[in-house]
């Protein structure tokens, strides 16, 4: 049976007092509890909640015709995934504890208190989402299988790491907790981002944004908006992505880059569920779902002072972690086929095959870049196709080579703190050197002279010099 999103799954609120129903309600949607159904009859809960998974149920314990405290113990035994908040009057406060050992998730004492019945609901949903996740990831490593594989067609894999991380996507989507996708530049994060928002059926939308390079004002008037005459050229009011993503997914790209005064609004707008915008001072409801990406590691950062730690420990309540192309290298083939025929059909040119050869030379290649690089090199190879049945490979060594020597010249041009490099024993000749380089290049290119030549930044004629000479040396 397919989950249901979080977003589908309703709040009940169950009292015989029409006033204090409606009043509740209020609340809870103001402060972004959007899902309620309402009910003033007891006995409509039970039969309501077969038609109807519930996220939550608040229940007045004193109601005419079946008591709170009669339906509660068939609500635990029937539906004891879903978290039930009691609400009795002053003078019941033991009615409401020995509800507490009967099952019931918390207590409210009438009249409440409008801050202590959105943290009860809030905690409870946060719960009840636990509860959900738990029960996806059991059943995921009991059956070893994804639910949605749509959801995934755009992010082409073989890999058993990537299956396992669809799967604990598949599992944190029923939950509105923020998303925290960690991965080096090219891996595939916004992939999976999208991947998320369409396993989680939000009815909103998909609103992206970089934040890198917004300083604290930018950052603001972009996620929350303004009021006419908030500042100079505010000519007319403004809503923010926040608003457009309302019911949806607000994806925060490059996270790693946020000023620390815009962390301390992200942290507030993850914890209330409310922002202000710029020139308000009325708070506004938020329910997106919150995700964020970053190259950086944040971890690091936050011990260096650069990143809240609070801020950190809210984001990552669920973590996934791309892994790069290099991790991963059955992936190669695929992807290379994949992007052959995408190239292809933009261009009107029939997919010319790749060789084993090229193959063989990619699996070599660190990827930096990632999948996004290797998709560079393949439409690039293609725009220079001139015909043939199989793709040439001088543009991908030439794009090696580009790689390797910007590498190079990267590298410091002596040891750091000016230390010698120390190689222990009697110090090799320089024709043993090249003889241990040329070896391991062989060795990784599976005998294959060309790949060899790529990998060591030759070309193929200087390798065979090099061969050459040395087996005229061996002879000799």
């Amino acid at each position: 049976m397919k989950e249901k999103p979080f977003s589908s799954l309703p709040v009940f609120l169950v009292d015989d007092e029409e006033s204090v129903l409606h009043a509740s309600a209020a609340v809870l949607r103001s402060a972004g509890v959007a899902r309620l159904e309402l009910l003033s009859d007891s006995r409509e809960l039970l039969p309501a909640l077969e038609r109807q998974s519930a996220s939550a149920v608040l229940l007045d314990l004193s109601m005419p015709h079946l008591p709170g405290n009669k339906l509660l113990p068939d609500i635990v035994h029937l539906y004891p995934e879903v978290p039930v908040i009691v609400m009795t009057a002053a003078q019941d406060v033991e009615t409401a504890v020995r509800s507490m050992k009967e099952g019931a998730f918390d207590y409210l004492v009438k009249p409440v208190e409008e801050s202590r019945l959105v943290a009860s609901v809030r905690h409870a949903l946060e719960v009840h989402s636990l509860r959900r996740q738990m029960g996806v990831l059991k059943r995921y490593l009991l059956s070893d299988c994804l639910q949605n594989n749509e959801a995934f067609a755009g992010i082409v894999t073989n890999s058993r790491k990537m299956r396992a991380l669809f799967q604990y996507l598949e599992a944190v989507a029923v939950t509105a907790e923020p998303v925290l996708i960690s991965g080096e530049t090219g891996a595939g994060k916004e992939m999976f981002a999208h991947a998320l928002h369409k396993l989680s059926g939000l009815s909103g939308q998909f609103v992206q944004v970089n934040v890198a390079g917004l300083d604290d004002t930018l950052f603001s008037d972009t996620l929350f908006g303004h009021k006419k005459g908030a500042f100079t050229g505010a000519d007319q009011s403004r809503a923010g992505l926040i608003a457009q993503a309302a019911g949806g997914t607000l994806f925060l790209d490059e996270i790693g880059d946020l000023s620390m005064a815009s962390q301390v609004k992200l942290l507030r707008l993850l914890q209330e569920h409310m922002y202000f915008p710029l020139g308000s001072d009325v708070a506004r409801p938020s329910d997106a779902r919150v995700v964020c990406a970053t190259n950086c590691n944040l971890a690091q950062m936050m011990r260096q002072n650069q990143f809240r730690s609070d801020l950190f420990f809210r984001l990552s309540v669920h973590q996934i972690e791309v892994p790069p192309l290099r991790q991963r290298k059955e992936d190669i083939p695929l992807l290379l086929q994949h992007f052959l025929d995408e190239a292809a059909a933009l261009i009107n040119k029939p997919a010319p095959e790749p060789s084993n050869e090229l193959i063989t030379l990619l699996s070599n290649h660190h990827f930096p870049g990632n999948v996004r690089e290797l998709r560079a090199m393949v439409f690039n190879a293609m725009a220079l196709h001139r015909g043939g049945s199989v793709l040439a490979m001088d543009s991908f060594r030439q794009a090696m080579q580009k790689q390797q020597k910007a590498s190079a010249d990267n590298l410091p041009s002596e040891p750091p703190d000016g230390l010698p490099i120390l190689i222990p024993g009697r110090f090799p000749t320089l024709d043993e050197v090249e003889e241990a380089l040329v070896n391991e290049a062989l060795k990784r290119a599976k005998g294959n002279q060309g790949v060899a030549a790529t990998l060591l930044g030759l070309s193929r004629p200087a390798l065979n010099r090099r061969l050459a000479r040395r087996a005229m040396q061996a002879e000799s």
